[in-house]
């Protein structure tokens, strides 16, 4: 449990992790149940969570400590280290919070406690920074009271020594910390500049055959790697939706496609990107054709019902959650009604 949530928690939100984590806890309660599924049904439990390469690892993970330690996690620090998706706050929280071991573990939160507290200076995402906070997180712990410590400062840093207007009078550590005398609490900690959201323009089609819909599994490396996606692409500049759609459905599938009817635009923010999607329905022309896989990893024909045992892409998924509502005229739109 300590592993699966700490991986949950690696760059999202408690309270985006919280329903994720409970589902998957009931469905795959234990390691065991964890190595035995099929890294299909893992993805679609993860779906919309992102950072995909986290259950690709987390299912690696799970045979590696089955075929090698018995379904026991081994209680050693190097060994953690070993598996796939497991750093040194993985492992530094499984070894505290599970095994109650003498390790340190810093994440966002830690860091900023200890920036405020040791009023460091410097950058928060230099080398030089980090490997500081670790050995101040190191010099704290009391043996035998790691587990409690660490998660008493996440705690700290998540109730009361927050990001923006920290309840410094209700902290029980004010009086060790210089920034909180210094009175520069909220200049800590110091970070690089943030990059701007990168807008792009997206198109997909959904391409209709009989009343089944074709989808396309993206390649097991990159972005969203093993998703499933209704095909599409980027648009160019100056190009229009129709017929990147056109062109995309050419270089990628080798297909010839009719493009329909409009059936949405959606905005979606990702974290380092927004995309606006454009979606059309469409068509083969001639309807015999075949796929010639050029980008995918592999494709299907699936009915409508169907959909929800695939993972997608955030963006798909809502544009799925408008396809079901129009599922009861898709069989005339698949025959060639637009």
């Amino acid at each position: 449990s300590v592993w699966i949530s700490e991986i949950m928690l690696q760059q999202t939100q408690v309270d985006r992790v919280i329903p994720y984590y409970l589902r998957w806890m009931q469905q795959f309660p234990t390691l065991e149940s964890v190595s035995i599924a099929s890294y299909d049904e893992l993805l679609r439990l993860w779906e919309g969570l992102g950072y995909y390469s986290r259950v690709k690892s987390i299912h690696k993970t799970s045979k590696i400590i089955r075929n090698q330690y018995g379904c026991q996690f081994p209680k050693n620090h190097q060994k953690l280290l070993e598996l796939p998706g497991i750093g040194l706050y993985t492992a530094g929280a499984i070894m505290s919070i599970a095994f109650n071991q003498n390790y340190p573990l810093v994440d966002g939160n830690i860091i900023r406690i200890l920036s405020r507290i040791f009023n460091i200076e410097n950058s928060v995402k230099q080398r030089e920074t980090k490997n500081y906070i670790w050995k101040k997180a190191e010099e704290l712990i009391l043996p035998g009271k790691a587990r409690w410590l660490n998660q008493a400062l996440m705690e700290l840093g998540a109730l009361v020594c927050t990001p923006k207007t920290p309840s410094c009078h209700e902290c029980p550590v004010r009086k060790s910390c210089l920034s909180f005398h210094l009175g520069c609490v909220e200049k800590r900690p110091v970070a690089s500049p943030s990059k701007k959201m990168v807008p792009i323009q997206v198109v997909v089609g959904v391409l209709l055959k009989s009343g089944l819909f074709f989808i396309q599994k993206r390649p097991a490396n990159g972005l969203m790697a093993d998703l499933w996606e209704f095909p599409g692409g980027k648009i160019n500049p100056g190009e229009k939706p129709e017929d990147a759609l056109v062109r995309e459905f050419q270089e990628e599938l080798q297909l010839n496609i009719q493009v329909g009817g409009k059936i949405m635009t959606l905005k979606h923010g990702y974290t380092s990107f927004s995309i606006t999607l454009h979606a059309y329905f469409c068509q083969l022309i001639p309807e015999d054709q075949l796929p010639i896989l050029h980008f995918a990893s592999d494709y299907r024909w699936v009915k409508p019902q169907d959909l929800f045992h695939y993972a997608f892409p955030a963006a798909n998924r809502r544009l799925i959650d408008i396809l079901t509502k129009l599922s009861p005229i898709l069989y005339d739109i698949g025959k060639g009604s637009f």
